[in-house]
């Protein structure tokens, strides 16, 4: 980071940023990055001196709708609640490593064990697009909604969505409820569109991906966090969620 002085004294610390040239992969179209991780050279940590290395933000359900992206702790909802930020064994320390112990379909827990997420550990990453589930936990969790999705007519799957409906002609559809339980008793219910990914109204698809290899780690991606103000507070290592933080 770059320091801009004016006689002698220091006015302001300009973070450093890069320009990518070559930018590609499955979801084209993406204007930029930016880096929101750990490491020294993230945004957070390049300016930890004026907002303490808090953030939050908010990704909307659709483009038509308006998220944010705040730095320092202004504008935090009263009904956060809070999930520590545990250590996870990864090739960068950059990450923000969180304990799922739980996922329900509806109003049933499903029966994962605990350590089926423990042993890989999990992250949360706003830079994925899709959750990434470990290879037990997966194939739970999609029989679970296929047998609520039942009434409804199933489409071919794309890519590496394997779970896909055909609502053509339907004036509403019933989804059922996804959420996610993490150490220290919070849940986090899904909004109905973090958990269906919509390519048109003829292949819509379950927003979950298994692993292929047990051994990798669980990553809760920005499909599933939409709607809702997730808070960043380094300093005290935990993660927030609350729901309602946008459209």
């Amino acid at each position: 980071m770059d320091s801009v002085e004016k006689s002698n004294k220091v006015l302001q610390r300009v973070p450093t940023i890069g320009c990518g040239q070559d930018n590609y992969g499955l979801f084209r179209g993406i204007a930029g990055l930016l880096g929101l991780g750990r490491g020294k050279f993230s945004f957070p940590s390049q300016t930890a001196m004026t907002y303490d290395n808090i953030f939050s933000y908010c990704l909307p359900s659709s483009p038509q709708y308006t998220g944010h992206l705040t730095f320092g702790s202004a504008g935090l909802s009263n009904s956060l609640k809070y999930t520590t930020i545990s250590s996870v064994v990864h090739e960068s320390a950059s990450f923000y490593g969180l304990d799922i112990v739980g996922i329900s379909v509806g109003d049933k827990e499903l029966e994962i064990p605990v350590t089926v997420f423990s042993t890989p550990g999990a992250i949360i990453d706003s830079g994925t697009v899709i959750t990434r589930l470990p290879p037990q936990a997966y194939p739970a969790l999609r029989t679970a909604f296929k047998e609520k999705m039942s009434n409804y007519k199933t489409a071919s799957g794309r890519s590496l969505f394997d779970t896909c409906y055909d609502f053509t002609g339907l004036e509403s559809v019933e989804i059922p409820k996804v959420s996610f339980s993490f150490k220290g008793g919070t849940v986090v219910e899904l909004d109905f569109t973090g958990v269906l990914y919509v390519f048109d109204v003829s292949q819509v698809c379950l927003a979950f991906a298994g692993n292929s290899n047990g051994d990798d780690i669980a990553i809760f991606g920005n499909v599933q966090q939409r709607t809702m103000q997730v808070v960043y507070d380094v300093p005290g290592g935990r993660v927030g969620f609350a729901p309602n933080g946008c459209m």
